[in-house]
């Protein structure tokens, strides 16, 4: 007599897991109940030391006595930051002044274009 693997579930092996679980909860479920009949409810964690209020005061008296450090920065109004994160801006119809430096950027950038123009024609860039 061999049985050969079939097409569906196997009952029989479905049967006995299930029956074997069945055992593990009813044990489980005996040890729990012999557990809390044992256990002795009064059983807690130590109570905390308590800490006397004269050691408390004393690190208040102490906390006073200790120079602070002195800041110095001043805290600026609202307005004060609003008005300097807006860039003050020359009227339309007035120019700006000349600046001395401006002519020779201006001279160094026109030799800088010459000299990329020329790199260009050699076919380098």
């Amino acid at each position: 007599n061999m049985k050969l693997g079939g097409l569906g579930p196997d009952y029989e092996s479905i049967k006995e897991k299930k029956q074997k679980l069945k055992l593990q909860k009813e044990y489980s479920r005996q040890i729990n109940e012999y557990n809390m009949k044992n256990i002795i409810v009064d059983q807690r964690l130590p109570a905390k030391p308590q800490v006397s209020s004269v050691s408390r005061q004393k690190a208040l008296e102490y906390a006073k006595k200790i120079p602070r450090p002195k800041t110095f920065i001043t805290r600026q109004s609202d307005q004060e930051v609003k008005e300097e994160r807006v860039l003050p801006r020359a009227p339309k119809g007035t120019s700006l002044p000349q600046i001395p430096s401006l002519e020779s950027l201006w001279s160094r950038h026109e030799k800088e274009k010459e000299v990329v123009a020329a790199f260009k024609a050699l076919h380098i860039l």
